[in-house]
């Protein structure tokens, strides 16, 4: 058997271009400062290298935009709902799936029927929306992560476990109080990390001695999958489509967002094998939506993610996916550069608290490291840490698990130069750590407030 090239390739070749916005030092400081040193606020044409989400930002191929002149725009039975469908269910066989506008989309309806006050939704972490439309209901949100996984440092190959014990523990005493479980897959708020096929086993295997449906947030599905693949002994050999089924069949239903491993722009869906939680739920989808075989999409965006969900399966693209994005944590960890270990599939996570331990984490050390890298080379990535997680909805605050910056990494977007750009930038800023300064919040709060929360430097 050859040995395999040190050089990462891209499984594909540039067929268009969009031109980057190269900016000045001053016109990135003003740009700060306009946007209240928020970099949600930012216009994108003062972005050189966008790191801020892998959702909806990814390059789609040739076959998904002929798939976009493919799409049918009939408002009730349209055929690219039908070639959606038949996509979803092929990896993910439930008895009824249906189209959102994106994943949030999918979390709010499902929670509006299964949430309400004196619940709890326990996960492996919930990450942002998931979190916010369940404390809308009024529910609790909780979260049941291994040990390992608030460990930035441990090299544990499945940080995104769900602990087996505490969701054993609360399944046991408070039954009564848990509608569902949920499963995120990657654990995007843990540092981008899988969940191993016999963890996922475990917890199905709790739910249905307990008579609670487990739910997937499965939004990053395939690189789960992948990592399986490479990290779960006896799994080395197997298709990843094969993976996946194993997958969905362990669960009750799932929410996507298509803006990740559906590889599309836009879109998203709920996905159940309950009849009369489906058809609530489509009642709710025709009143915020859209009509069942749309659910706010148009034809063609329905005709991208069916394509979409043949690419991101395929094996040479999650080859270069997960060893691309290992490319940019392998040489900041040989700069000793703290980021969460070991990489996972969509983003490379900069330990903030690590780096920046003068600053407190009520005052947002994420934040101030994420700012820095945009002054420092236009680089935008995006805080996850105490400015997104620490405002509770009796309007406290405290620290969350982990103060970090995620650089998530646009699906099939930057290439190699791009990536050597950011490593660059990231040691430039790390030398001088020790001299960035706290933020503080000087606007209302608000839910989701790191989306639209304007700051200064404390």
């Amino acid at each position: 058997m050859s040995r395999p090239f040190r050089t990462i390739i891209e499984p594909f070749r540039i067929k268009s271009v969009e031109p980057l916005g190269i900016t000045t030092p001053e016109r990135r400081e003003e740009a700060l400062r306009a946007a209240g040193y928020n970099l949600f606020g930012l216009d994108s044409r003062d972005v050189l290298i966008d790191l801020l989400t892998d959702s909806g930002t990814g390059a789609m191929s040739a076959e998904q935009w002929a798939g976009i002149q493919r799409g049918d725009e009939s408002y009730a039975g349209s055929p690219s709902f039908a070639r959606f469908e038949a996509a979803v269910k092929n990896l993910f066989p439930f008895r009824h799936v249906i189209p959102t506008h994106q994943g949030r989309a999918a979390e709010r309806i499902l929670f509006a029927h299964v949430a309400r006050p004196g619940t709890i939704i326990p996960s492996n972490t919930h990450f942002d929306t998931t979190r916010a439309n369940v404390e809308a209901a009024g529910a609790e949100a909780r979260d049941l992560v291994i040990a390992e996984g608030r460990d930035p440092s441990s090299r544990h190959p499945f940080k995104g476990n769900v602990d087996l014990q505490a969701l054993a523990t609360l399944l046991e005493t408070e039954r009564e109080h848990v509608p569902v479980v949920f499963v995120t897959i990657t654990n995007n708020s843990g540092g981008g990390q899988p969940v191993s096929l016999a963890n996922l086993r475990a917890v199905s295997a709790l739910c249905r001695r307990h008579g609670v449906p487990m739910f997937l947030d499965a939004c990053r599905f395939a690189e789960n999958a992948w990592l399986v693949r490479e990290r779960e002994p006896g799994q080395s050999d197997r298709d990843v489509v094969d993976i996946v089924r194993e997958i969905a069949g362990l669960a009750d239903g799932m929410t996507m967002s298509a803006k990740k491993d559906g590889l599309s722009n836009t879109g998203g869906w709920l996905a159940m094998n309950d009849d009369d939680l489906a058809r609530r739920c489509r009642n709710l989808l025709v009143l915020t939506e859209g009509f069942p075989t749309y659910g706010g999409l148009a034809g063609r965006d329905l005709d991208a993610i069916a394509r979409g969900l043949v690419e991101v399966v395929d094996h040479d693209y999650l080859r270069y996916r997960i060893r691309s994005t290992a490319y940019l944590g392998d040489a900041l960890e040989a700069r000793k550069i703290p980021i969460v270990v070991p990489v996972g599939g969509h983003a490379v996570y900069l330990d903030a608290r690590a780096l920046l331990p003068h600053v407190p984490p009520l005052r947002y050390p994420g934040q101030s490291l994420a700012i820095e890298l945009y002054r420092e080379g236009g680089v935008r990535g995006c805080e996850i840490g105490t400015l997104m997680f620490g405002l509770h909805p009796d309007g406290t605050e405290t620290p969350a698990m982990l103060d970090l910056v995620r650089l998530a990494i646009p699906r099939r977007t930057y290439t190699q130069s791009h990536i050597d750009y950011v490593i660059e930038v990231v040691e430039r800023v790390a030398a001088r750590a020790p001299s960035l300064p706290g933020y503080r919040i000087v606007s209302p709060p608000a839910p989701l407030r790191h989306f639209t929360a304007r700051l200064e430097p404390r």
